[in-house]
């Protein structure tokens, strides 16, 4: 049963119930990027962590496996991060990267790339007049971000979205997000799955770990529900924020921004 986000328990401050969930167990952390480990910014690429929050995350990846899952591709995410030594998932966990393993990619992905070159180049023409609109292609997926863009102009990539959808039923879906919408192939595939991929992957489905994900978006709803009576979920954000009021989630905890996401983080490396 889903949880209004202002009744969760804070991760920080529900220390020992916390303590208690994990019974002694080792954590294996998954955290998503944007959101969590950064704030969200109005233009993608200015979405680099702090020096703070990248000790943070060094400092608990030499206790225990890290992993950052996220929706952007897996390069473009090490970039941004400024970290070459952690296991990073890119789109939606399709393009993992290790240090042990090196690179390896999900077989479900193969040949979704003309696809979305396609739709990619169709929402150039459809949104790139509109001011404030940005469309950021990725390998397997592209976004069309709208933060900027005034309400007409919202109004008018959605219904581009809506058209691209509609045209393509069989191939496309989308996956909101906040103030962006992201189109796909239309595969069984998720971050939840993504999440429970990787744990069999990396070696993780142990009986003396206890998985722990860190998400702050629709999309993350997905690794909060398949970890459900296995692991830990922990929403990120501020039950008064406006994109997040009235929202429910399938996560068990709840840290309020990325700073006490940083200071979490500090405390399960101790």
């Amino acid at each position: 049963m889903d949880a209004s986000i202002k009744d969760l328990p804070d991760a920080l401050a529900a220390k020992a119930g916390l303590e208690e969930a994990m019974g002694g167990r080792r954590p294996a952390v998954f955290l998503d990027y944007d959101g969590v480990l950064t704030p969200i910014v109005d233009r993608p690429e200015d979405a680099r962590i702090s020096a703070a929050m990248g000790d943070a995350v060094r400092g608990l990846a030499r206790r225990t496996t890290v992993c950052v899952v996220s929706g952007r591709d897996r390069p473009v995410v090490q970039d941004l991060m400024g970290i070459d030594d952690l296991v990073v998932a890119g789109s939606h966990g399709f393009d993992i990267w290790s240090p042990e393993a090196g690179t390896f990619e999900h077989e479900a992905a193969s040949g979704s790339e003309e696809l979305v070159e396609q739709v990619t180049a169709q929402l150039r023409e459809e949104v790139g007049g509109v001011e404030g609109a940005l469309v950021e292609p990725k390998r397997f997926s592209v976004a069309v971000h709208y933060r900027l863009a005034e309400p007409e102009g919202c109004e008018r990539i959605a219904r581009v979205v809506d058209a691209l959808l509609a045209e393509r039923p069989d191939e496309l879906k989308m996956t909101p997000g906040k103030m962006v919408y992201e189109l796909q192939p239309k595969l069984d595939w998720d971050k939840g799955k993504a999440v429970l991929y990787l744990i069999d992957t990396l070696g993780l489905d142990l009986a003396e770990v206890v998985p722990l994900y860190l998400g702050d978006d629709h999309t993350d709803e997905h690794a909060f529900g398949a970890l459900r009576g296995k692991g830990i979920g922990i929403f990120v954000g501020c039950a008064e924020d406006p994109e997040v009021a009235g929202r429910t989630t399938a996560a068990d905890y709840v840290l309020a921004s990325t700073e006490e996401v940083e200071r979490f983080l500090d405390r399960l490396a101790r």
